[in-house]
């Protein structure tokens, strides 16, 4: 059987302060390294043959820290096709600032609609038709190969993976989360279908005593 796991990248220093992030490089808190750090140890037992990572810094040094953490060298692949959504306009702004000021209504399809177009940015309907093309063609031949493949990425490109690999609505898509610390693993036979949704691990994000 191949295996998929799917990681989260940990907190962003944008995430940290509640604004939209999108495209935005920048690096994790603290904390985010500390998640990484237990998400590692939480797949220790895996041992993936290859990885994957989006292109943005906070995606790839989660996954470089779940791998430094097991001493895991393996090959790896980064693709600005896994990248966050583009929130356009609204990058950099406080999403609590946004819900107040166009309501509820409206902050909800902008932050989970599938088809709900912000300013100069991507609907989650654009991440997935730029993510899956990428995922059948580069890492589904591997799952089909029987390895076990990390994919390091952003909530809404795992939100769109998941979307595809579940077999979920356009309204069911809208109520998916992929939380921080959440670790999601997928079994997959010989001619590429899911298997098996094997186990959710969901890690505690807390920072230990300084």
């Amino acid at each position: 059987m191949g295996k998929l796991i799917l990681s989260r990248h940990g907190e962003s220093v944008f995430n940290a302060r509640s604004l939209w992030t999108g495209i935005w490089d920048v690096p994790l808190t603290k904390k985010g390294r500390h998640e990484a750090t237990l998400m590692g140890e939480a797949l220790a037992g895996l041992s993936p043959d290859e990885a994957y990572s989006s292109a943005l810094l906070r995606a790839r040094d989660t996954l470089k820290i779940i791998l430094r953490t097991n001493n895991w060298h393996i090959p790896l692949h980064i693709s600005r096709q896994l990248n966050e959504r583009d929130y356009g306009e609204l990058t950099g702004l406080n999403k609590w600032e946004v819900e107040k000021k166009y309501g509820d209504s409206q902050f909800s399809r902008w932050r989970r609609g599938w088809d709900a177009p912000v300013p100069d940015g991507e609907t989650l309907k654009d991440v997935y038709n730029r993510a899956i093309p990428y995922f059948q063609t580069h890492i589904l031949p591997s799952l089909m190969t029987g390895k076990t493949v990390l994919v390091t990425a952003h909530g809404n490109t795992l939100r769109a993976l998941i979307k595809y690999l579940d077999d979920l609505s356009d309204d069911a898509v809208e109520k998916l989360e992929m939380p921080f610390g959440e670790l999601l693993i997928y079994d997959f036979n010989e001619q590429g279908k899911v298997t098996k949704r094997e186990k959710i691990i969901h890690i505690k994000t807390t920072l230990p005593p300084a």
